[in-house]
């Protein structure tokens, strides 16, 4: 049972992790030192598609399943969760390259958009 609720744990975290890499960034508009974890998240991430490698949390949560007795799976988590959600076929190289570019313009929207009000604030201010 412990090893059942690990590996829920781990798969929330997971989903937690990638939605907060994607828009995570829309959060420094209010709080801007989130973007002292939110940029290393996303250059993880990106780094994680680009590469084709595996995120550590993928085999971590396969050994809690194996423990608890459930399957586990080979690929990675996205192309086990996500993908079957957003694409009806297996995860290419081609498509991982495409979601680590989408996060990457999604991140440098929100940051460009979040310097530029930065810098026309502090030019507000100068200016009175």
């Amino acid at each position: 049972m412990l090893y059942q609720l690990l590996a829920a744990g781990l798969i929330i975290l997971h989903f937690g992790f990638v939605g907060f890499v994607v828009v995570g960034g829309v959060l420094c508009f209010k709080w801007q030192k989130i973007a002292w974890v939110h940029l290393p998240a996303v250059v993880w991430a990106i780094a994680i598609e680009l590469t084709g490698k595996v995120c550590p949390l993928t085999p971590l949560e396969n050994y809690f399943r194996l423990k608890s007795g459930e399957s586990t799976y080979s690929d990675d988590f996205i192309s086990h969760y996500l993908i079957p959600i957003l694409y009806p076929e297996a995860l290419t190289r081609k498509i991982q390259f495409l979601l680590g570019l989408t996060v990457f313009l999604i991140n440098i929207t929100i940051y460009g958009v979040l310097i530029r009000r930065t810098v026309s604030k502090k030019r507000n201010i100068h200016d009175l």
